[in-house]
């Protein structure tokens, strides 16, 4: 079995752009998605293996710490980023992350040129940031449905409903 390192899989954008060159040369066609991922669930699972199906390698561009708080609010994020990032590079389904501290990946997106853009079913082909440019160089973009009762709001919230009611109960 070729296992590799989840550090291995952690790239800064230069490190990814040479390796995506070499998994293109070898006929590689690359899928790409992006997000915070603050408290990683089965919902993300069920959806990066969902992506990982449309091509060989499947990228993910992870929102650095400043990024989750201008987009999330302060309360955010709950997990720092190096973890967020040592957790997705830990699912045999991601061969690549990185990190990008701008609020939208759309430079990470002009860098690496993906073959396929994929979001959640939240999104639409056209509100998906970088969607004109993946398909001005051919490439395609999908919206994968989203797996119902998954949220990371969803699971802050039922943290703090428990936390409350074990302070109320004692």
């Amino acid at each position: 079995m070729n296992r590799k390192p989840a550090t291995s899989k952690i790239f800064d954008l230069e490190g990814l752009f040479d390796q995506v060159a070499l998994w293109r040369k070898d006929g590689d066609r690359i899928v790409f998605t992006n997000g915070c991922f603050d408290i990683l669930h089965a919902g993300h699972i069920k959806y990066l293996e969902s992506a990982s199906m449309l091509g060989q390698r499947m990228i993910v561009a992870v929102n650095d710490d400043d990024s989750v708080v201008r987009l999330k609010g302060p309360t955010r994020p709950i997990n720092i980023l190096d973890s967020r990032l040592y957790l997705l590079a830990s699912l045999s389904c991601i061969d690549g992350v990185v990190s990008f501290s701008e609020d939208t990946p759309l430079e990470v997106i002009k860098t690496l040129r993906p073959d396929i853009l994929v979001k959640g079913g939240d999104y639409s082909p056209e509100s998906i940031v970088g969607a004109e440019e993946v398909i001005g160089w051919g490439g395609k973009v999908e919206v994968i449905p989203f797996v119902n009762g998954f949220s990371t709001t969803r699971l802050e919230s039922r943290i703090l409903e428990l936390h409350r009611k074990k302070s109320a109960d004692e």
